[in-house]
């Protein structure tokens, strides 16, 4: 891992608050990364069959973490049957890592429709063509089901697909990764308190 100088992290310095934390070394990561939304999502069949995939934060709030997805893709199929995940944000230029854990659900219809409507007119194209995750014939394939979309839409509005659309995954435990060059890394954990709030603790690294 390569870092720009040598960072400590204290328990004094943390927000009692998980998610402004967060929005911190987001907004540090921003203004040292070209794709800082940029993170891993990890889910698992019920039977604890894992898989891992890159995907864009796309909201921050109180309720969770958002991002986007064919709900019938193998993500999607996965959180259906079971809706534990995990996030985990990569930013190796501060020598830092987020790893966010909790339960998955889709955002409301509206929510949906209104990031839907803001993406590029192509990318709303490929929603509608794209059965995410299945076999594909070829990449020709692939480009006439697209030529395909927009043959039969001309200049009207896209209508956002049911089977594309948001997914939150509430938190019920967040973990702060600092790296320090002796590899005794500072790491807090914060999970959520049966009567509300937050508790952290300084892990071992």
């Amino acid at each position: 891992m390569s870092v720009e100088g040598e960072a400590e992290l204290r328990r004094a310095d943390l927000a009692s608050d998980p998610l402004d934390q967060f929005r911190l070394w987001f907004a540090e990561a921003a203004d040292a990364l070209s794709a800082p939304e940029a993170m891993a999502l990890a889910t698992a069949t019920p039977d604890a069959a894992p898989s891992v995939r890159m995907v864009l934060l796309k909201g921050a709030d109180e309720r969770g973490l958002v991002f986007y997805s064919h709900h019938t893709s193998r993500k999607g199929r996965e959180l259906e049957a079971n809706p534990q995940a995990a996030l985990l944000f990569h930013w190796s230029p501060l020598g830092r890592q987020v790893r966010v854990e909790g339960r998955v659900e889709h955002v409301s219809a509206d929510e949906s429709d209104a990031y839907f409507a803001t993406r590029p007119r192509d990318a709303q194209f490929g929603a509608l063509a794209s059965r995410q995750s299945e076999p594909l014939g070829s990449r020709a394939e692939l480009e006439e089901r697209v030529a395909e979309v927009e043959r039969d839409l001309g200049q009207d509005p896209v209508t956002r697909p049911a089977t594309w659309g948001g997914l939150l995954l509430v938190p019920a435990a967040w973990e702060f990764w600092q790296h320090r060059a002796s590899r005794l890394h500072d790491r807090f954990r914060y999970e959520v308190e049966p009567s509300g709030g937050w508790r952290i603790d300084r892990l071992f690294p």
